[in-house]
């Protein structure tokens, strides 16, 4: 019926007019094998009193999560220190996508990513469909683990996603990808694939 509680919700994906916006590479790119596309978001987890911050990075390809984060703010600390295990590890993609969110648009989160010589694409101001492989990742993470469980604090968020996102990318068959798992379509390419950890 379309009802819906009245309450303030929080807004991830604030621009800043200072910052430099690159244009969305991915429009007509055909996506046929693993770190050809990264992608990241943040979404917000309610808990019994107030909220957290939750952000992923996904491979396109095979919707393999590579790491992920919790915070209980917005500052974009949590972002770069992800997005920076995955450079350190030497993991590389050709094309890391985001939104326009303050987070992603700092330099401290756009240069690490130029420095390895990965080209950065940005969703279209109001188009969340242009990062659906992480939105769909959202609703997947909260229709089958978030909105089950009565999450009292960051930690007991923690503890729940640490179990989750193993079963994502190592159980959950996934029809789009032939009834595999992310880990096997990933991993069939890597002798070693990056292992999740939580922060």
């Amino acid at each position: 019926m379309g009802l819906e509680a009245i309450y303030q919700k929080p807004k991830t994906s604030e621009p800043h007019p200072g910052h430099t916006l690159f244009p969305y590479l991915l429009r007509y790119q055909v996506i046929d094998h693993c770190d050809q596309v990264w992608s990241t978001d943040i979404t917000y987890i309610r808990l019994t009193r107030g909220f957290v911050y939750l952000m992923a990075v996904i491979d396109w390809y095979s919707r393999y999560v590579l790491d992920w984060a919790l915070s209980p703010t917005l500052e974009a600390d949590f972002c770069i220190e992800t997005v920076g295990r995955l450079l350190t590890q030497g993991a590389r993609c050709k094309i890391f996508n985001t939104d326009q969110g303050t987070q992603f648009t700092t330099n401290r989160f756009i240069q690490p990513l130029l420095d390895c010589d990965i080209q950065v694409s940005m969703d279209g101001r109001g188009r969340a469909l242009d990062n659906i492989f992480v939105e769909r990742l959202w609703r997947t993470v909260k229709y089958e683990h978030i909105f089950l469980h009565d999450f009292q604090t960051l930690h007991d968020v923690k503890q729940g996603l640490r179990d989750y996102f193993q079963f994502y990318n190592q159980q959950r068959l996934h029809q789009a990808l032939d009834y595999k798992t992310p880990a096997q379509v990933y991993r069939a390419t890597h002798s070693e694939a990056p292992h999740p950890r939580p922060f």
